[in-house]
């Protein structure tokens, strides 16, 4: 038995969610405050026997904020387990819980924890007549979270996260049209606390590992303690009557050490001086309180590991914090272990970010080897490391809509030579994309190292900062890796970069042409002809998907970056990096600033290809500042992923721009004044981007960054 589908409905930063599971090993991704947390809450609130049953009351912390005013709304939390065994006991159970028969065996079940307003609540709802706002305003500003309840049903039908349904089952807000408060049968039936799933299953959950040393030192979160507990309860108690028998002696010794009793004589002699017999204590000892039960006993045993040097074994705050991470979470799998050995029905394992301050080998040895038979395991991760080698169609990507949290399946609608292609491509650094808010897709080295810089230099933010990831596909097969961007998949914008490879120079055949020049022209001729092809089949594979675009280089990256403005003055500045001898730096200086791009392209190329282009880009970065053009189809890229900046992001780099206009002296101090006033302006929201720009146009006309504010 495993989970197949988890249901989010009203519950925190969920506003509506399906997370789908498959048999075996499952990963979560998603970036900070994506709600990877919160979805391992709500896994546990239904399987978790060891949540705290006041877990289960909900409050208004627990409603989306997005409804605004959470007042009688419903927070919903289904599982959906498939492949249900046929075994008679677990039949039992869910045909008197949760089960859904099919035919004479129950193969698939639902579990259900509903947050919802009591009847009395319900039916005062359901008595407005339709579109009486005032009523419904007057209703819901009577209820308290204590006039909600929390039930557990099962065998539920109802897709709880299609809206209609919702509307149906609990209410319509904006019309005022409300359900009558009786049962709905679509919500399953009522399961009695005794019957809990959540007391039948192996269920183990490993927090996140972020103070692992503190956890050792409080019993109630210390695995070692819970381990030994586990243990001493099936301690045969006469064999552990030696072990009592030893103690009581110990504690006897330690009582008539002499010392011992001069102090408890001392101790009598004292207070009858002081207090008087009539008002002294009748008897007054000092006892050892050496416990002879067995789980106090082990509550003094403290784990000692070796690490680092041999014959040396360190207390758990001595180790590195990978070192305590690996043992805490060695010491969670063998609880997971000890209660799988009980034998439940199903068992769960769930582990949150497992590779905190641990190495890159070990995490995906860790993910590799925690594959436990008839044991269904979810992670979720930050870790590329591990997200490359997980299994695509056993992943959910979490994602932030504004204040909303959304779930993305990256392999659904995809047939298996495509979900093959794209489980090839995710390697470490691929895999980035996954865990990205928006993505641009270039196909070499030199795009990979050169557009990071260009925009870090030219905006004084990162892509990091603008929330974009540069993934270099090394290739131009584009859309094996793209296809994960759908309104099916992974919604999040991913811009594609690549070469048009239009030919720069005379490809016309010409008789006096040597082989070389043979050569060069029927090269030219086939990547332009290749070029053409791929514009066309992206432009058709991007079509009516507004999730991605495709943006070409009308040559080629280095070509392009050449002719835009007045980047070949850079270009020069590198040749001494590229030639040794005079002559030929003094040649190709002529021909880099020669306006006939067949002759300045060739050279650039010629360049390119004699140190690599990927050298020659990290030669061109040392070179590159805010005077630099960025060619304009990978700023349509780049802003086709992140779309407009925020009012934020503006205002950081306009106050770069101005500040290097300042250092650069090129206008005086009255206009950096003026245009600073306007920023300060801006920022406060007091004028929009129109007017700011306007401002830095008056101020600095000669910035260049003009010319990229006048595209917005």
């Amino acid at each position: 038995m495993h989970i197949s589908k988890l249901q989010l409905v009203n519950y925190r930063n969920f506003p509506r969610a399906d997370v789908l599971f498959k048999p075996g090993i499952n990963t979560i991704i998603g970036e900070n405050g994506a709600g990877k947390t919160n979805l391992f809450r709500a896994i546990r609130l239904l399987l978790d026997d060891n949540m705290l049953r006041a877990a289960y009351r909900l409050d208004e912390g627990d409603f989306h904020r997005g409804l605004g005013d959470w007042r009688g709304h419903w927070i919903i939390i289904s599982v959906e387990f498939d492949n249900v065994s046929k075994d008679e006991a677990i039949q039992s159970l869910f045909l008197h819980g949760t089960g859904n028969i099919d035919g004479d065996d129950i193969g698939r079940a639902t579990y259900n924890l509903i947050f919802r307003p009591k009847a009395s609540v319900r039916a005062n709802l359901a008595e407005l007549e339709e579109g009486d706002v005032d009523g419904l305003s007057d209703v819901l500003s009577k209820v308290t979270i204590a006039d909600y309840e929390t039930i557990f049903t099962g065998k539920s039908e109802a897709n709880f996260t299609d809206p209609d349904v919702y509307k149906r089952l609990v209410g319509d807000f904006d019309v005022v049209l409300f359900p009558d408060a009786s049962f709905p049968p679509e919500i399953g039936g009522k399961i009695p606390g005794i019957m809990a799933v959540s007391k039948e299953v192996c269920f183990t959950f490993v927090q996140a590992l972020r103070d692992v040393v503190a956890d050792f030192q409080n019993s109630r979160t210390n695995p070692l303690l819970t381990l030994l507990k586990s243990k001493s309860g099936e301690i045969d108690p006469g064999d552990f009557a030696s072990i009592t028998t030893m103690v009581e002696t110990l504690n006897t010794a330690i009582e008539e050490l002499p010392d011992v009793m001069t102090i408890r004589s001392d101790i009598r002699s004292t207070i009858n001086d002081a207090a008087g017999e009539t008002y002294s204590p009748h008897g007054l000892s000092i006892k050892s309180d050496l416990s002879n039960e067995a789980d106090r006993l082990f509550q003094s045993l403290k784990l000692f590991v070796g690490e680092a040097e041999p014959g040396y074994e360190g207390a758990i705050h001595e180790l590195s914090l990978g070192g305590a991470n690996l043992i805490y979470l060695t010491l969670k799998l063998l609880e997971f272990k000890y209660q799988k050995a009980k034998q439940s029905f199903a068992n769960f394992l769930v582990v949150e970010e497992p590779e905190a301050h641990i190495h890159t080998h070990i995490q995906k040895t860790l993910f590799d080897r925690l594959n436990y038979s008839d044991t269904q395991i979810i992670y979720s991760t930050h870790s590329t490391h591990i997200s490359e080698v997980c299994n695509v169609e056993a992943i959910n990507v979490l994602g932030r809509n504004g204040g909303a949290c959304e779930v993305y399946q990256p392999s659904i609608g995809l047939g298996p030579e495509e979900i093959g292609n794209i489980q090839r491509y995710l390697d470490a650094v691929r895999s980035n994309l996954l865990f990205a808010k928006s993505v641009v897709l270039v196909e070499g080295d030199a795009e990979e190292i050169l557009i990071p810089i260009l925009i870090k230099k030219v905006f004084g933010v990162s892509l990091d900062e603008l929330g974009v990831s540069l993934i270099n596909i090394r290739s131009t097969g584009f859309a094996n890796v793209a296809v994960l961007f759908h309104d099916q998949r992974i919604r999040k914008r991913c811009a594609v970069i690549t070469d048009l490879d239009d030919a720069f120079i005379d490809t016309a055949v010409d008789p006096l042409d040597d082989d070389a020049d043979k050569k060069a022209k029927a090269s030219a001729l086939a990547a332009q002809k290749a070029g053409l092809e791929r514009k066309t089949a992206l432009n058709t594979f991007t079509s009516g998907n507004k999730w991605l675009s495709a943006h070409f280089a009308d040559y080629t990256f280095e070509v392009d970056f050449l002719i835009s403005g007045a980047n070949s003055a850079k270009v020069v500045s590198v040749l001494g990096d590229v030639y040794k001898s005079a002559p030929t730096i003094a040649q190709a200086k002529a021909e880099l600033e020669n306006k006939d791009i067949a002759v300045s392209g060739t050279r650039m190329m010629n360049m390119a290809n004699r140190l690599g282009k990927g050298w020659f880009a990290i030669l061109l970065g040392k070179v590159v500042d805010h005077h630099t053009i960025i060619p304009s189809y990978i700023l349509d890229a780049v802003f086709a992923a992140h779309l407009m900046p925020s009012t934020e992001v503006w205002a950081n780099v306009l106050a770069y721009r101005i500040r290097l206009q300042e250092k650069d002296g090129l206008v005086g101090p009255t206009a950096i004044a003026e245009v600073r006033g306007a920023l300060k302006t801006y920022r406060e929201g007091a004028i929009n981007f129109a007017a700011m720009r306007t401002a830095m146009l008056k101020a600095l006309p000669g910035d260049e960054i003009n010319e990229v504010l006048a595209d917005f």
